[in-house]
């Protein structure tokens, strides 16, 4: 077992050292106060003090940990032998930053409590974010800042055992729009048309009608394919449908539709089905609880991962508000028109809220890219090569490669440079053997 000594065991300690040592590097550990313990100790051992006591592994600790609420906190990045980094600490100290605390401050998203201007849909910008501002957005530094610090604790006690962790690629599928043209409605359906023929788009007009008449498939009506993809190339997928009632925002089919719920059946026999949360379901309770109970009585199981609408974030309100609506896992930490890892990591955390100083019962899992993010790559080719290096640099550290598509965007009944950079992602999938299919 490795022993922790520090002056004070605050939860915030409590909270990354747990996460870095038992979550992260698979290690037991224990955090003590008490310095006859720590002497006592015959195991591996580190301080994480302002002094060493000793000749020990000895990490000189920033105050951050063992504050409380939020401060304006001075941050200058530093180079690592090329990994940025900041807190810096002294000569004496194994690790020449404190990744204590700047693994905490990246988590538990310091950053977005600070006074900062939303975006027109309420979200942190990527603008505001210091990853963003430092060009190491596309990095995930904690990951890499931890296996630094698992080689210089090898390196200190060979007899310490790591169990690494599996890395693991998971399609994220958002389901806003089951159809493009089917079970709309008869009001709907004459309100598109019109708006078509206006903008003289004829060949929509006819496509609609095809599809109508059914002589063609809905082009969104992807999702038996998907799922042959998917068990192909052996990749893991989250189908998240949206389940509100239809406004501004969220202009599903009706909920009530037999067809629709068919649908969502079909798909959870192949496929992990979770929520969609809609546009006003972000901050209201009532209606997050109702959307959860309609997905619940339509696939009669429990609904555990959730996903906000156009990816919106109120830090921290937002999270409580999933933990009090039943949910433990969320699909939202990312950025909609940013490549990168909006908490620093591609591994799954428990979120800390600073407010209440505490842990709270959710699970993060990040994504790195969502489609969206790839329209301002002049090409196919240079949006599957950015895919690729995420890709790599995922693997590099045995964490999670998760990525967000849509069946809007696979579409059928065209030539679809989309679907086809899907299947190059899928098969980036180190479990596909080309071999055994």
């Amino acid at each position: 077992m490795l022993l922790v000594y520090t002056y004070k065991i605050t939860p915030r300690v409590n909270y990354i050292m747990k996460h870095i040592f038992s979550r992260m590097l698979n290690v037991d550990m224990n955090i003590t106060t008490k310095v006859e313990d720590f002497i006592a100790h015959k195991g591996p051992k580190i301080t994480y003090t302002r002094q060493p006591l000793q000749n020990e592994f000895f990490i000189k600790s920033n105050e951050l940990l063992f504050e409380q609420g939020i401060s304006d906190v001075e941050i200058s990045i530093h180079d690592w032998d090329g990994l940025p980094c900041f807190f810096p600490t002294t000569e004496g100290s194994v690790i020449p930053y404190d990744i204590f605390s700047a693994s905490f401050y990246l988590l538990s998203r310091y950053e977005e409590y600070l006074p900062h201007v939303k975006d027109e849909h309420g979200r942190f910008p990527v603008s505001e974010s210091l990853a963003f501002q430092n060009d190491f957005l596309e990095i995930p530094v904690v990951d890499l800042w931890v296996k630094r610090l698992k080689v210089a604790l090898q390196r200190r006690f060979p007899e310490l055992e790591f169990k690494s962790n599996v890395y693991k690629q998971t399609s994220i599928m958002d389901v806003s729009v089951a159809y493009a043209y089917r079970k709309k409605g008869v009001i709907r359906t004459i309100g598109a048309t019109l708006i078509d023929l206006f903008k003289f788009r004829l060949s929509k007009v006819l496509d609609r009608y095809l599809v109508l008449l059914g002589f063609r498939k809905d082009p969104y009506d992807f999702f038996f394919r998907i799922n042959q993809l998917h068990k192909q190339y052996q990749c893991e997928a989250v189908f998240f449908f949206l389940m509100a009632d239809y406004s501004n925002y969220d202009k599903n089919i009706s909920v009530i539709n037999s067809s629709f719920k068919t649908l969502i059946k079909s798909v959870a026999d192949y496929s992990i089905v979770s929520l969609m949360a809609s546009y006003k379901g972000f901050d209201d309770l009532v209606i997050l609880k109702k959307e959860r109970n309609r997905l619940i009585n339509t696939i009669n199981r429990p609904v555990k991962r959730v996903r906000q609408r156009f990816n919106r974030l109120n830090i921290p309100d937002t999270y409580r508000l999933m933990v009090d609506a039943g949910f433990n896992e969320d699909y939202t930490m990312g950025y909609t028109n940013e490549v990168g890892f909006r908490a620093g990591t591609c591994s799954p955390f428990y979120f800390y809220d600073i407010s209440f100083e505490e842990q709270i019962p959710l699970l993060i899992n990040s994504f790195c890219m969502q489609y969206t993010s790839l329209y301002k790559f002049k090409s196919v080719s240079k949006a599957e090569e950015k895919i690729r290096e995420l890709s790599e640099i995922v693997q590099e550290v045995n964490g999670d490669f998760n990525v967000v598509f849509s069946n809007e965007i696979l579409q059928l009944n065209q030539r679809n440079s989309w679907r086809d950079l899907y299947i190059k992602y899928l098969k980036m999938n180190p479990n596909y053997d080309e071999q055994a299919t």
